[in-house]
Parts: structure tokens; sequence; C-alpha cells
């Protein structure tokens, strides 16, 4: 599942280090503390692998 935008893609990065280990779990935030503990490892890569390019920052909720 790609990001759909910046913001997502930064955050499953964020995500993905502290599941891995690489950064402690208590300096997670908001949706960066929620994907860690709802989502695999796997779907992590997937969404922090998306290029940044064209995408937009944040994109809004409907």
């Amino acid at each position: 599942m790609p990001a759909k935008s910046a913001a997502q893609q930064k955050a499953a990065g964020a995500a993905l280090s502290a599941k891995r280990g690489d950064t402690p779990k208590s300096k997670l935030k908001g949706a960066s503390r929620e994907m860690e503990k709802s989502m695999t490892e796997r779907e992590l890569e997937d969404m922090a692998s998306t290029s940044r390019k064209d995408k937009p920052e944040h994109v809004s909720q409907k």
C-alpha cells in the first residue's frame, strides 16, 4: 500500500525505525505511534519506500 502523502511516508519511516529497534518507541508521536502498533514491518517498508516526488505534504481527510 503506497503512501498517499509525504507526511504519511515520513510517519511510516519513523514507525519502521522503531519497529526495527533503531529508534526508541517512546520517541514516536501521533500517526507513527499508531502505525508501529498496527502494521507489520513489511507493510511499513512498502509505505516508507514510496517516492515523495509529486506527493502533497498532507491529504485532507473526508
